[in-house]
């Protein structure tokens, strides 16, 4: 009775459009008033602080700081220029050269409406001088958008890692090639659509001449640092150097040192507003992580998780048949719900069930990510939609319908993943 209570106070409090944080404190106080046990009250505030006090936990205002100074400072167009110098002139280039760029950007932001802000504020424009259309370069960094959450260091890999306990550089190593496969699956239709379509040839040999006329000696030189804080975040975490926590660190006074002294993007006076950007990130995000461990506890007291693991036990009896339901519910959840509420809620409650069915952790984490990041350009709360939208000044959902071919192609990737855990666990 308890934890359907607990389950009931928060999905109701959801549905009236209650923020998700008090929703949580509700569903965790319903029962504990309702059997008169006052004295856990003080349980769950010391289960909040203490899921505060985490220093893992610090990876994620510090990989939203790293993300912004890097967007203030540029950082998109040092590298948009360099992959465009070797793709620029193939049919589709410069298409692809966006989306390897969303790719690489991803591994510094770790977030997705980060990677499609920062993107898309350059390359949109730029696609809509060289004549494509501007709803679907909209789209096209939409989605592309997505894979700031899946390629690391990603921020929801950060908070899945909090939730259940597995690896931090276990997730991110297993989400390098489905990173790398769906950016694939996106340049195939990108390179379909350009050639079926056709672009307008003139004004690219004219552009990419402007860029080739630099040499390719200068253009490596002013895109190296850009091009080197993926290498060293994740080298320094897979090499053993340094906590993925650490890492976070390191970005931020190594975007800071790129912006503020080589390529001279932002000045001191900056760096305040900087800040408050990333704490207004956080903040929300930041309540919802403090309650989160308080609002499991309560779900271990009032056995809800075992409810859960016994109705997926009784319900599913192979591990695709359970991938296949948790495919559905998660890519309908990321449509409504954002991306680190729903990790927080949905993955420990959730994977002791999978897991029964032989699911590993990894994978299971791999594909939670990979479904809520399509939420991300699916209306109708699909964040990355909104920034790419406001970006290109069209209704998100306009926006939206130029980016369903790409949703599809994402949506296939995600199908060889599911089910094929080799490409999430290759690596581990």
């Amino acid at each position: 009775m308890a934890a359907v209570l607990v389950f009931a106070v928060f999905l109701i409090g959801i549905v009236v459009s209650i923020p998700i944080g008090v929703s949580m404190i509700l569903g965790s106080v319903a029962p504990i008033f309702l059997m008169n046990a006052g004295g856990a009250v003080g349980q769950i505030l010391d289960n909040t602080f203490g899921g505060a006090n985490s220093t893992p936990i610090l990876a994620v205002p510090l990989f939203i700081l790293g993300g912004v100074i890097m967007a203030e400072g540029g950082i998109s167009r040092k590298l948009f220029n360099f992959f465009a110098y070797f793709v620029g002139r193939l049919p589709g280039g410069v298409p692809c050269a966006v989306i390897l760029t969303c790719l690489f950007y991803g591994a510094i932001s770790g977030s997705g409406p980060a990677t499609t802000a920062a993107v898309g504020s350059m390359c949109i424009p730029f696609m809509v001088s060289l004549g494509y259309d501007r709803q679907w370069s909209a789209g096209l960094v939409a989605v592309s958008g997505g894979l700031g959450v899946i390629i690391p260091p990603s921020i929801p890999f950060v908070l899945y890692s909090l939730a259940t306990g597995v690896s931090t550089g276990n997730l991110f190593k297993g989400g390098i090639i489905p990173g790398i496969l769906i950016g694939v699956f996106l340049m195939i239709y990108a390179v379909f659509y350009c050639v079926t379509k056709g672009e307008d040839k003139q004004k690219i040999k004219t552009k990419m001449d402007e860029l080739s006329s630099k040499g390719f000696g200068a253009l490596f030189l002013d895109s190296l640092w850009a091009l080197l804080c993926p290498i060293i975040i994740l080298g320094g975490i897979y090499s053993g150097l340094f906590t993925p926590t650490e890492a976070a660190c390191i970005s931020v006074f190594y975007a800071l040192i790129v912006a503020l002294f080589i390529y001279k993007t932002i000045t001191f006076k900056d760096i305040i507003p900087l800040l408050a950007s990333s704490v207004k990130t956080y903040g929300g995000l930041a309540f919802v992580l403090a309650f989160a461990t308080a609002f499991g506890r309560v779900l271990s007291l009032t056995r809800a998780t075992t409810f859960v693991v016994d109705f997926v036990s009784n319900s599913f009896h192979t591990s695709w048949t359970v991938l296949t339901a948790m495919v559905i519910i998660f890519l309908i959840l990321g449509m409504v719900m954002d991306t680190g509420p729903a990790i927080i809620i949905l993955a420990p409650v959730l994977l002791p069930a999978v897991q029964n069915l032989g699911v590993n952790d990894v994978h299971f984490g791999v594909v939670l990510v990979c479904c809520l990041s399509i939420g991300l350009a699916t209306p109708p709360f699909g964040l990355d939609l909104f920034v790419a939208g406001n970006l290109s000044k069209d209704p998100p959902m306009s926006v939206a319908k130029k980016a369903v071919p790409f949703i599809i192609a994402f949506l296939i990737a995600l199908l060889l993943i599911t089910y094929v855990p080799w490409f999430s666990t290759a690596l581990i």
